[in-house]
């Protein structure tokens, strides 16, 4: 068995394919070792305090080693040869060092010659110190750290418990990582406090030394679909990435940006490392910190419940009626949709942003104005750039999968 890892969306991994009428492959597990419970308390966050969280009156969330151990020998059985296990939460280091070490003794003891096993942790990176580091250092953890830009737009939304900034605290974690030679990625909220600064936070990224960047827009709304505070429109989004694009370009060949790469990857005939751009929503599943198994991270809720791991094997998940049910619903087809130039590459969108003002996964994406622009900004220059390195026409769509 082989440890295998990479840096930002270009850490792709090829995945068994699957013979006609096959339920298609989980082919990576998005894995909440203690849910939704987290040692921060941003203004935005999704996950935390939701009605539809089917935890939300339980004392105690953290994953047992039990249920660990079952999750690791069940998931390395079913998944080989390649293996991708990501955890995020709330915050996963939350668990505790000790929890992950056993994990890879767990893939250590269950993995067998020839398989591939990946592992990857978001965290807000507060926690983070010598002893972690060595961890993934040891493992080859692709490892992602959550920050919204410089300390003024960082702290407007991202606080602790008592109400202070964290922006700090996670510049430290990041200083324990460069000063460790770990390897990371950012993951970048967009939000109304730094949507309007595509150049300022590129620069901000580039003089922190970063080259993989992943910007996730921020899209709230109240029960009658209006949009929360802190949700950005599409227009800004649109400038945003356009804008980014722009200033991005010279550092193409030295910087990874992940909505970039996923065109690009689009472009090139193989499968973006995104679910967004995939065809159907069924490449990934969510296990939570009791075994509960979903189909999507924006969908926890007992209505989408696929089984448990502690009663269902990983086959009989895949076939459960309930994840074609949900994997259809980024199928349904909008007008507009049908009549788009870029449908080929979006697919539809995201079936959050679709459902998420009024509740209808046949609505168009929020964003899909966002798309068009960037769409048009950048798929003339991308394909061009595709073609110069593969140094012909794009091949077939190959199969590829990221652990975000």
């Amino acid at each position: 068995m082989a440890y295998t890892g990479g840096m930002g969306d270009g850490a792709h991994f090829p995945i068994l394919g699957t013979e006609p009428g096959a339920a298609p492959r989980i082919s990576s597990l998005l894995i909440k070792p203690v849910s939704a419970v987290c040692n921060l308390d941003c203004v935005y966050c999704f996950y935390l305090d939701r009605e539809a969280d089917p935890y939300k009156s339980l004392p105690g969330r953290r994953m047992t080693l039990e249920t660990l151990e079952r999750l690791v020998d069940g998931y390395l059985f079913y998944s080989y040869p390649v293996s991708i296990f990501a955890f995020q939460g709330g915050e996963p280091t939350l668990a505790g060092l000790p929890f992950f070490e056993k994990l890879v003794e767990f893939q250590q003891h269950y993995g067998r010659n020839g398989q591939s096993v990946s592992n990857a942790i978001q965290t807000n990176g507060i926690l983070l110190d010598d002893a972690w580091c060595a961890l993934f250092m040891q493992y080859n953890w692709l490892v992602g750290i959550s920050i919204d830009g410089p300390e003024e737009v960082h702290d407007a939304y991202r606080f602790n418990k008592a109400g202070r900034g964290t922006w700090r605290q996670v510049i430290r974690g990041i200083e324990t990582l460069q000063r460790n030679r770990v390897e990371f990625n950012v993951l970048c909220v967009l939000s109304q406090a730094n949507v309007e600064k595509p150049r300022e936070l590129y620069r901000f990224f580039r003089s922190l030394g970063i080259q993989y960047i992943q910007y996730i827009p921020l899209a709230e709304f109240d029960r009658d679909g209006n949009p929360l505070p802190f949700t950005i429109t599409p227009e800004q989004y649109g400038r945003f990435l356009c804008e980014t694009f722009d200033v991005w370009w010279p550092d193409r060949r030295k910087v990874r940006i992940r909505f970039f790469d996923n065109i690009a990857e689009a472009l090139a005939g193989r499968k973006p490392g995104s679910c967004t751009m995939h065809e159907t929503c069924d490449s990934y599943v969510v296990v939570e910190y009791n075994g509960d198994v979903y189909p999507c991270d924006f969908f926890v809720e007992s209505g989408w419940k696929l089984g448990n791991i502690l009663v269902d094997s990983w086959p009989e998940i895949a076939r459960r009626q309930r994840r074609y049910q949900f994997a259809s619903k980024k199928t349904i087809a909008h007008p507009e949709c049908q009549v788009c130039e870029y449908q080929s590459i979006c697919h539809g969108g995201c079936p959050k942003f679709r459902h998420g003002p009024h509740r209808r996964f046949e609505d168009l994406d929020y964003f899909c104005a966002a798309y068009k622009m960037i769409y048009a900004r950048a798929v003339g220059p991308l394909k061009r750039e595709v073609e110069k390195i593969l140094g012909r026409a794009p091949a077939p769509e190959l199969e590829a999968v990221s652990p975000y």
